[in-house]
């Protein structure tokens, strides 16, 4: 009998567009979908949108239309967006639909009738954009969480005990400490709740856009309380039919942005307790998304959506660069350099590159048919790769499974790499051009390996890649990827003998435009966002890891800084250090400048371009010893003419006083275009 799995996102407020902080949460709750749908659990994954709350009556007036017309078309974006995406959600639940409606009020009884509601009344300051009420003193105080300023409410309400729970919550955090990951959110909630609960106002009487308190519809229920709810009332809570509610609950991920840590893991457990229903097994936060090292938010203007990347490189792409480039659970920074970087690294030149190069050999060299392995021919490197594979697929899962999504995929890719090493070194080219017998059984044997190692790296990599890695699965003639059991992955299992498809490129190279094209892309999209824009002064209540708003890039939002004069004693500041673009690049193709002995010039590899430099390291280092090698280069420096040879950039090196000049480098493996700092 397989397993549940339950997994869902926050439900994203609706007073903006969604952007890429909606689209990292929903990428995440998706892979490990995807990966437990393969495991052959039986998977639930929810999103959805809230709609509910003062700010959106203020912005659907603001915007002309009523709250219902302005809360369908937002969210039918998210919608739209995910569906775009291939995002294999199976249910979307809206706060304003009649079964959440009737699961909410069915909660309310339940609280009610247990004995943690009584009605009260409130005075003091409420922030509007948090939807909460606050400590603060006097009106327009600000809020202590957002900074923004505070309305004074004198309102009836119906009031929680949230008191009674303290102790509760601090023993539930102490003897389950995974139950809040990472360690840093769970510290933080429990020093929250020992410095003591309050009860919690859950009803609001000076507004009329919510779920009606059952028996006194004067009130709406607290948007926080109607909010949390979505995880249950989707499962069929409060309604004829709860059979979904008895199979999924208790969630397994509640998947949420680490500023909404304390309504999730102090009100949402406190309310369940209440009611005397199970606790979610685990709530898991992540970090903010930083756009070019600052925060992104709509007064920067720097928020970024996901259309444009997917335009240019697809969502395999954005999908992969999150997972790997961000270490989950801490903040992490998205620009467009970086992405396509990181894409040509280890997508074009790595998965990809890998893909093409394999199946290409298997089809010009044995008419594209899986070769039959000669154990006469094998070697120590063979079991090596074999070796490396089972370590992987071990690695893999128990990363996974940790929520260290980047060093699971960097696990695999080590993998990509070392079978690229095997093809250099055991030149399967090579061993077709001697046609001998002995040559033909190390010939297959050196392609079935590659093959069989390229078959476990996709099939590892599929839920982060689905699209390209459904390709690659394809044209090994493997059939449907979703239907691979994935708990049953090691090495041998690639059927000898396999029809291939037609080889086609995965990941194509991207150039230098692709940033371009995006950028240009973003700011097309700013200018009809704030046109569009549904509340000028609106923040996202809810959002999962950024708050949202129109989009312009950076360099349109920030000032230029004027240049700050050189102090006496020669330091410079950290402004100055930064405009310098240090880069990591790769030396394809290297020669010797004609006439000039002390030159050499060299074609590397950014990631993004190939670029041309003439650097003065000849008499140190011969030509061909320099292809492959990873250098330092001054990426943005204006370019001159050597010896009539345009150099592009600088090579980084030492010089020592009357020696030669010693090359920057690396102990560990950088990827190509890395930017240093």
């Amino acid at each position: 009998m397989s397993k549940t799995f339950y997994i869902t996102t926050p439900i994203y407020y609706v007073n903006a567009h969604p952007h890429i902080g909606h689209t990292y949460t929903t990428i995440v709750c998706d892979m490990m979908a995807r990966r437990h749908r393969m495991l052959g659990d039986d998977t639930c994954f929810l999103t959805g949108t809230d709609e509910h709350g003062q700010k959106i009556e203020r912005a659907a007036q603001a915007a002309g239309k009523t709250p219902q017309q302005f809360t369908d078309e937002i969210s039918a974006e998210f919608r739209a967006l995910w569906d775009r995406m291939g995002l294999t959600y199976d249910d979307f639940i809206r706060t304003t639909s009649e079964r959440h409606k009737q699961g909410v009020q069915a909660l309310w009884r339940k609280l009610r009738d247990n004995g943690y509601i009584y009605k009260g009344t409130y005075t003091g300051q409420y922030c509007v954009s948090d939807e909460l009420y606050v400590d603060a003193v006097g009106p327009g105080a600000p809020c202590p969480d957002c900074g923004r300023p505070t309305e004074t409410v004198h309102e009836e309400n119906y009031y929680f005990k949230l008191s009674a729970f303290q102790d509760q919550l601090i023993r539930l955090y102490t003897e389950q400490p995974d139950f809040i990951r990472p360690e840093t959110r769970r510290n933080e909630v429990l020093s929250f709740v020992r410095s003591g609960l309050r009860d919690l106002s859950i009803s609001r009487s000076t507004f009329t856009w919510g779920i009606p308190v059952p028996d006194d519809p004067k009130h709406v229920v607290y948007v926080w309380l109607d909010a949390l709810a979505n995880y249950i009332t989707a499962l069929g809570y409060g309604s004829a039919d709860a059979s979904k509610f008895d199979k999924y609950w208790p969630a397994d991920v509640h998947m949420i942005g680490k500023e909404i840590v304390r309504f999730h893991c102090v009100y949402w457990p406190a309310f369940l307790l209440a009611a005397g229903l199970p606790l979610p097994k685990g709530i898991t936060a992540h970090g903010w998304l930083l756009f070019e090292e600052s925060k992104m938010s709509k007064s920067r203007g720097n928020v970024v959506r996901a259309g444009s990347i997917i335009d240019v490189l697809g969502s395999d792409a954005l999908r992969y660069f999150l997972l790997r480039e961000v270490v989950f659970g801490q903040d992490g920074s998205f620009s467009f350099d970086a992405l396509v970087q990181r894409y040509n690294s280890d997508l074009a030149n790595g998965l990809g590159n890998l893909a093409s190069r394999t199946l290409t050999m298997i089809t010009r060299y044995f008419k594209g048919e899986v070769p039959y392995p000669s154990n006469a021919a094998h070697t120590p490197a063979d079991a090596a790769i074999v070796d490396s594979a089972k370590k992987a697929i071990a690695d893999f899962a128990t990363l996974f499974d940790q929520f260290q999504f980047s060093r699971a995929l960097e696990t695999a890719w080590a993998l990509v790499a070392a079978v690229d090493k095997y093809i250099v070194e055991n030149e399967p080219w090579a061993l077709d051009e001697k046609k001998d017998e002995e040559s033909r059984g190390r010939l297959a044997t050196v392609l079935y390996t590659s093959a069989e190692a390229l078959r476990i790296v996709t099939a590892l990599a599929y839920p982060v890649m689905p699209d390209a890695t459904a390709r690659i699965w394809s044209q090994m003639g493997l059939g449907d990827i979703t239907k691979f059991d994935l708990a049953e992955l090691h090495w041998g299992q690639l059927p000898l003998g396999t029809r291939l498809s037609e080889v086609q490129a995965v990941f194509p190279r991207a150039d230098k435009s692709a940033v371009e094209r995006m950028q240009k892309m973003e700011e097309q999209t700013a200018i009809v966002g704030a046109e569009a824009s549904p509340s000028p002064s609106s923040e996202v209540r809810q959002p999962a890891s950024v708050p949202a708003g129109p989009i312009a890039p950076a360099k349109l939002a920030v000032p230029t800084p004027k240049p700050a004069a050189t102090p006496p004693d020669g330091k410079i500041s950290i402004d100055d250090f930064a405009k310098v673009e240090l880069r990591v690049a790769q030396v394809k193709s290297a020669e010797r400048v004609k006439g000039a002995d002390k030159l050499l010039r060299l074609e590397v590899d950014l990631g993004t371009e190939v670029r041309q430099l003439v650097a003065g390291i000849a008499e140190a280092y011969a030509p061909e010893a320099l292809i492959g090698r990873k250098v330092v280069i001054v990426a943005n420096l204006a370019p001159r003419k050597l010896r009539g040879l345009e150099s592009n950039g600088m090579i980084v090196a030492a010089s020592p006083e009357g020696g030669k000049p010693v090359l920057a480098g690396f102990l560990e493996d950088v990827p190509v275009g890395t930017r240093l700092k």
